[in-house]
């Protein structure tokens, strides 16, 4: 392998190192041609006809906080090229190729990656993204068949407290409360004694979220269990867990409204993003048909 010989300074010098670590290590598969290059740019990588500059590479350095970080990545890079051109090269060899073909799919590529470019930047920026309450209502209300539930949910409040404790029949009695005053002592209570709850009784959330870590997940009768219970308290060797269960929905009924509006959101959204594109383009066609700016010859 012939030595490469640098006649003008690297800026890295991390790059150096780690160029000559390479040379170094793969005589075999490198074929360096130090009469074409250039001082201020030296070849760093070949593969047959195919070359590698400083220059190519040398923009990774530079957002890199450490040398360590800009060797590796300066030598992923190098790797990465290497197979990149051996396959290039492995293919020119075995396949008979078309070049007018490869050109004609290059440029379908291009100009394809423009128009992308100029409708995503079109669409975000005529989105509207406020979704009101009567339109998410009206699609929850076109569309529940499409939202049936894969799992159980439950609105409930849930605590977790020591075993040992002696203020449960307190905790009993909040939970079975309906009174508006007992709720906030229900959650002064969780603060001062539970070592994990949710008092969100409003908010719906899955069960198996709900029961995870508790004994409740080795019950392989889930629906009995909330059809039959509307206080469920289970041990285990420390901790004591009660679900004051208050509404559930069970798997392929339709979930209320609350638990899937967040979805319907993102769901008017991407429509009204995909009714933009589709305007684009018939406003596109129907200006450049009205100014004659293309002709279809039978």
């Amino acid at each position: 392998m012939k030595k490469i010989k640098y006649t003008g300074p690297l800026k890295n010098k991390a790059l150096i190192a780690l160029c000559s670590l390479i040379f170094m290590a793969s005589c075999d598969l490198f074929s360096i041609k130090t009469e074409e290059e250039d001082p201020d740019n030296p070849i760093v990588a070949s593969v047959g006809t195919a070359n590698l500059y400083l220059a190519d590479i040398d923009h990774i350095s530079k957002d890199m906080t450490t040398t360590l970080d800009s060797a590796e990545l300066v030598g992923r890079y190098i790797q990465s090229w290497v197979k990149k051109q051996l396959m290039i090269k492995e293919a020119s060899q075995n396949l008979t190729l078309n070049e007018a073909e490869i050109n004609r799919k290059l440029l379908d590529y291009r100009y394809a990656l423009i128009a992308y470019e100029y409708e995503k930047n079109f669409v975000e920026k005529t989105l509207d993204r406020e979704v009101t309450q009567p339109e998410i209502q009206g699609y929850y209300e076109a569309n529940k068949e499409n939202f049936a539930l894969k799992e159980i949910i439950v609105r409930t409040n849930f605590i977790k407290l020591e075993k040992s404790l002696p203020q449960k029949r307190q905790l009993e009695r909040l939970l079975n409360s309906n009174q508006e005053g007992q709720k906030e002592e229900l959650k002064d209570f969780a603060i001062r004694y539970a070592n994990n709850y949710f008092i969100e009784d409003s908010t719906w959330i899955k069960f198996d979220d709900i029961i995870i870590n508790t004994p409740l997940t080795q019950n392989n009768n889930q629906v009995q269990l909330l059809r039959n219970e509307k206080l469920i308290s289970v041990d285990d060797e420390t901790y004591s867990y009660y679900f004051k269960i208050l509404e559930y929905r069970l798997r392929d009924q339709v979930p209320p409204l609350e638990f899937v509006r967040d979805e319907i959101s993102k769901i008017i959204v991407n429509k009204r993003r995909v009714e933009i594109a589709e305007k684009l383009k018939r406003d596109i066609y129907n200006d450049a048909l009205e100014n004659n700016e293309f002709t279809i010859y039978d």
